[in-house]
């Protein structure tokens, strides 16, 4: 039983569990805003609704317009997302400037001790 609690209280199965609650409180957020894209592209070139899209007998509307909602909500998770985090990543934790290699430093011994003879 103290494994089990030990399990249940380690560090990364407490951030997966946050992780999923804030995901799933987030879906709200994303389904939304897609529901305002959807909209907005109804008001400008009529309902983005294609379930009645037939072309030669084969039913593709309920496809098309499952894909068009996957990419509105991609673009969505990646400009909401994916890429202020990145920018913040990028500002608060920049990569560490490379110093000399391994490589380079045996280059330089190799160097000082041809100079010595």
């Amino acid at each position: 039983m103290n494994g089990f609690k030990k399990f249940l209280l380690q560090g990364d199965l407490i951030k997966l569990a946050v992780a999923f609650i804030m995901g799933a409180a987030f879906a709200s957020v994303v389904t939304a805003t897609v529901d305002v894209i959807m909209d907005l592209i109804g008001k400008v070139g009529g309902t983005p609704d294609f379930s009645n899209y037939e072309p030669g007998g084969v039913s593709l509307g309920a496809w098309l317009t499952a894909v068009i909602a996957f990419l509105i909500m991609a673009a969505v998770v990646y400009f909401m997302i994916v890429k202020p985090y990145t920018a913040a990543k990028e500002r608060f934790f920049p990569e560490p400037e490379p110093g000399e290699t391994e490589i380079d430093i045996l280059k330089q011994i190799r160097d000082r001790l041809s100079a010595a003879r």
